[in-house]
């Protein structure tokens, strides 16, 4: 059971990643539940972006087992998983709106890309919505490059969001912003958590941003070391830490 007492979300189980004679993670077991908020923390080089890449299947374990609702779960991204990167990862050819739109095209049209008709309008008044729920509605027909970092990343997060994931995983994603910035990043995901019951998984070097946000709180770092090897021995969980701050308890109602 996970720290809610239900069955886990996500659960790893005795996970390993290794590239030849070189171990990045080693030892892996955990579980998280759904609708917490785990902020990852480490080093640099302690395996916390292979843990994100895993998660959202873009590379598979050397050894162990990955389950998403208690089913193996397949080295392949899927639309269950949504990702924000620190760089903002958005079409910078594309309108702000046309960002958010293309994602749910190429959902419901992967063959053309492009929805027609009472489709396109239905789907076109989603993107707008999560524009709305993430203060974007003003930049609409602004291209990226009009942007401040701050709005890119609002707007890269209305990607992710748009396909209605479970899980949202951030990989260092407020990083590259300056320090006020960075305090209404906090406020929206916080809220856009608890709003669309998400599950969060968000990389960071910063301890306040992890124990501030996080209901939980997992450091990544080598149990062993060789130093006439250092490569032999890869990275694991080495604390876990469970905060106060209450697991989102919205149900992932908009799945549709």
């Amino acid at each position: 059971m996970s720290e809610t007492g239900k069955p886990p979300l996500l659960e790893m189980r005795n996970v390993w990643v290794e590239y030849g004679d070189k171990v990045v993670l080693e030892r892996v077991d955990l579980t998280i539940a759904e609708g917490a908020f785990v902020s990852v923390v480490g080093p640099s080089g302690a395996g916390k972006s292979t843990f994100l890449r895993l998660i959202l299947g873009q590379e598979a374990p050397s050894r162990g087992q990955i389950l998403l609702n208690g089913e193996p779960m397949r080295a392949e991204c899927g639309p269950d998983r949504g990702v924000v990167f620190q760089r903002y990862s958005v079409f910078p050819h594309l309108t702000v709106i046309g960002n958010v739109l293309f994602g749910l095209e190429c959902a419901a049209a992967p063959i053309m890309g492009r929805l027609f008709g009472a489709r396109r309008r239905a789907a076109l008044a989603e993107a707008e919505a999560m524009l709305e729920a993430v203060g974007l509605t003003h930049a609409r027909d602004q291209y990226p490059a009009q942007l401040s970092g701050g709005m890119q990343q609002r707007l890269a997060l209305a990607q992710a969001l748009v396909k209605h994931p479970r899980v949202l995983l951030l990989d260092e994603p407020f990083g590259a912003l300056d320090p006020g910035i960075r305090a209404d990043m906090h406020e929206l995901v916080s809220r856009l958590w608890r709003e669309h019951g998400l599950t969060v998984i968000m990389v960071t070097h910063d301890i306040t941003e992890a124990f501030k946000l996080g209901t939980r709180v997992l450091a990544f770092d080598k149990r062993r070391h060789d130093p006439h090897a250092p490569h032999r021995y890869g990275a694991t969980a080495t604390y876990d830490v469970p905060l106060l701050r209450k697991v989102s308890a919205e149900p992932h109602a908009k799945s549709a």
